[in-house]
């Protein structure tokens, strides 16, 4: 006997069962929005100020010390911190974790301004 019941094979190509998570709601895209939003604010004040943080002396005549590694302090902030920020952005309205990908690049750009003050505090 002969199989003719046809039946969609569209379900098996979608991989991890995706098929049955719900889409995202307004509140959810708001949310996501202002993850983003924190995200993108943050990576450019850490840039801006970051450096200033780390090359900032009190005892020094100027009040500006001068690292050695300075070459390491200027690649980390202008291209470290700006591409982990875009990075975290697009990971976030990625469709899975959106909010996980904000908290690790939240947690990576943390981690990037002590790696500044370090570099900036080596003398």
């Amino acid at each position: 006997m002969e199989n003719t019941n046809i039946t969609s094979e569209a379900g098996s190509d979608i991989p991890d069962g995706s098929a049955d998570r719900p889409r995202r709601t307004a509140a959810d895209w708001g949310w996501l929005t202002v993850l983003a939003l924190g995200v993108l604010v943050v990576g450019f004040f850490e840039a801006v100020l970051g450096p200033l943080f780390a090359i900032a002396c009190d005892s020094c005549r100027d009040g500006v010390r001068n690292p050695h590694l300075s070459y390491l302090l200027i690649a980390v902030a202008w291209y470290g911190v700006p591409l982990t920020a875009i990075g975290t952005v697009v990971g976030i309205y990625l469709p899975r974790g959106g909010g996980r990908a904000g908290a690790i690049g939240l947690g990576v750009l943390a981690a990037l301004m002590f790696v500044m003050v370090f570099l900036g505090r080596l003398a």
